[in-house]
């Protein structure tokens, strides 16, 4: 993000806040000891929003502004509320580097066909036998050290399709999370959903096991608390929840392992969306960090 202002920590910012959030300009105010700074996302101008301040503490009355998009700019220079694809995938690094790493790792392990090179990623270490697989179990990742597997398998993947799914949820939430909330907040957030749901999957199903999707409804969990208990809000539609909570009910139904999403961890997706709501508060404090 960009920091576009410094002012003291007793002057009210509400009423100008609000404005922008009315023409959904994104935009985060982070207390700083006594002062407060005031900060955009890098698709905002942050020469419009300056100019904006200055004019609403000169005495312009915000009630008689109004924020037109393109091609008719109110300001000076037009504020840019369409985020550019390139600067947000270079700006959210962290989530567009789960995506890239989500694509890469899965496509060499030919969505699980490549076993030799699955093993090194799963939970617990694979041994393939003639009569079957068996693994190390827990105790051997751990007395082994070989701790990366807690959560390695939130980057594999076993079909286009699911895929497809997750990236495309990491990249529209996590993205947001990342902008306004920094990445400590990300990272905390991937690392803990990320193994909670891998320990969950792996007591109800095994080790044969993989996906972002549990990281991918605490994302989704996370937004949509946080939009009903903080500002500024996120901002993803409120109808998420019950869309989270339908593709839950449609996993444990088999629909969608029948449509080629092949076996669904269904206690990850459960265990993420529990983490991520527990999450909030943590979130908050991070988000000032």
């Amino acid at each position: 993000m960009i920091k576009v202002f410094t002012v003291p920590l007793n002057e009210d910012l509400t009423e100008f806040t609000q404005f922008l959030w009315q023409y959904e300009v994104p935009h985060r105010v982070l207390e700083k000891g006594d002062f407060q700074e005031f900060w955009v996302e890098p698709n905002v101008n942050p020469e419009d929003i300056l100019a904006l301040y200055e004019m609403w503490k000169n005495g312009g009355g915000l009630s008689q502004m109004e924020f037109r998009a393109q091609p008719t700019p109110v300001f000076e220079h037009s504020v840019a509320v369409q985020p550019n694809f390139f600067v947000l995938a270079q700006r959210a690094w962290l989530s567009t580097s789960l995506i890239v790493i989500s694509i890469v790792l899965s496509f060499l392990i030919g969505f699980g066909e490549n076993f030799d090179l699955l093993r090194y990623f799963t939970i617990t270490e694979l041994l393939q036998k003639s009569d079957g697989i068996y693994t190390s179990g827990l105790m051997g990742t751990v007395e082994s050290m070989e701790y990366w597997r807690f959560i390695t398998p939130i980057f594999l993947h076993f079909s286009a399709a699911h895929i497809v799914f997750n990236v495309l949820w990491i990249w529209i939430a996590g993205t947001r999370i990342e902008s306004a909330q920094g990445r400590l907040s990300l990272v905390m957030l991937v690392l803990i959903s990320g193994v909670t749901s891998n320990l969950a999957q792996y007591w109800v199903s095994g080790p044969m096991f993989g996906g972002l999707s549990g990281v991918v409804f605490a994302f989704l969990g996370y937004c949509w608390l946080w939009d009903r208990l903080y500002s500024p809000k996120l901002r993803l539609p409120p109808a998420l929840m019950g869309f989270m909570v339908f593709w839950l009910a449609l996993g444990y139904s088999g629909i969608l392992s029948s449509v080629g999403f092949g076996s669904i961890a269904n206690t990850a997706h459960l265990a993420g969306l529990v983490t991520g709501l527990i999450f909030v508060p943590l979130g908050k404090r991070l988000a000032k960090a």
